[in-house]
């Protein structure tokens, strides 16, 4: 009598309703974490990473870039700047979206330096929108 080993068909079907079933228990928790993610992102770089490399400028020059300078200066030395040390950024910030980051000196929110932000996942002012003036 020869005597076959593996599994049966009802053996293979319960192993896939099992995984099947864990798969729906995971998949709707991950879902919108991304967007979470990027807003995470989103906030570093304005509260964090660019902040940081605008200060250095700020510390090396004695005024942060002006408006019309924009983040740019952080990466090639502007004609008014008087001790660029740079570049403070390796390459252009862009937020999570892949839209360039918006910057105003002296800021509208913050008169006392500047207002950095993103405008979002839509990319237009609104509600998502993530500014170094919200906390």
């Amino acid at each position: 009598m020869i005597k076959h080993k593996g599994f049966t068909l009802v053996e293979l079907m319960l192993v896939v309703i099992i995984i099947g079933i864990l798969v729906a228990m995971v998949v709707p928790r991950m879902a919108g974490r991304s967007e979470q993610a990027r807003d995470a992102v989103a906030k570093a770089d304005v509260d964090l990473n660019v902040a940081t490399a605008l200060k250095l400028y700020e510390i090396d020059n004695g005024a942060f870039p002006t408006t019309e300078e924009g983040l740019d200066a952080l990466l090639a030395a502007p004609s008014s700047a008087k001790n660029w040390k740079g570049p403070y950024l390796e390459k252009k910030p862009l937020d999570p979206w892949g839209k360039v980051y918006l910057y105003k000196s002296p800021g509208t929110h913050r008169p006392q330096d500047y207002d950095l932000s993103s405008l979002g996942k839509d990319g237009v002012e609104s509600s998502d929108d993530i500014g170094n003036w919200e906390k």
